[in-house]
């Protein structure tokens, strides 16, 4: 992990793929939301994670709280942040699915400081040059984030999404068709909901 070089990865061979922080909650567990946790540090981390993985554009979604996104990386305002989880992976679905050369999008989350650019390679390979994959990290056999959904998924799990659920319930639906990826080697995976 370290500050953000302006590496890229090699072109993805089944097109574009994309990545997403996500960062709108107000992280109230935490006390502020968690896009400026650590003066930004973890905002910083995670654009890195998916830009030195081999995602080719990284997008910063935001809400309860704007900020200016970290080099190489763009904004994702979600403006019913208070909705919940749901409607900031919806946001971001509908944000990829504008793209028409769009293979696959990869969603993490600000609060896993210590997944870096290796955990979301492995699970970029894992899902391979496909539109119809999906894999996730999992760390000693629990799942985590990211999440990588080829685009043929992107519809059909936008119309699952509601209130603070995320890509989850849509994941155990299609449990047999996903790819779950140890990376336990490289990384905790613990998302940090309190100080």
């Amino acid at each position: 992990m370290g500050e953000d070089t302006g590496e890229r990865a090699p072109v993805h061979p089944g097109g574009e793929v994309l990545g997403v922080v996500l960062a709108a909650g107000a992280g109230s567990r935490f006390g502020e939301p968690k896009i400026g946790a650590h003066q930004g540090q973890w905002q910083n981390r995670a654009v890195h994670a998916l830009a030195a993985g081999g995602c080719g554009e990284v997008l910063v979604a935001m809400g309860a709280r704007v900020v200016e996104p970290p080099a190489g990386s763009s904004a994702l305002q979600v403006p019913r942040w208070a909705e919940g989880l749901g409607e900031t992976v919806r946001v971001a679905i509908a944000e990829g699915r504008r793209r028409p050369g769009l293979c696959a999008m990869v969603l993490h989350v600000v609060d896993t400081p210590d997944v870096g650019a290796q955990v979301v390679a492995r699970v970029i390979a894992a899902a391979g040059p496909s539109r119809g994959a999906l894999a996730r990290a999992c760390f000693g056999g629990r799942p985590g984030h990211p999440v990588c959904v080829g685009a043929d998924h992107l519809a059909s799990l936008a119309a699952t999404l509601t209130g603070d659920v995320g890509a989850g319930p849509y994941l155990a639906a299609h449990h047999d068709d996903v790819v779950a990826v140890e990376c336990g080697d490289l990384a905790t995976g613990v998302d940090i909901d309190r100080r």
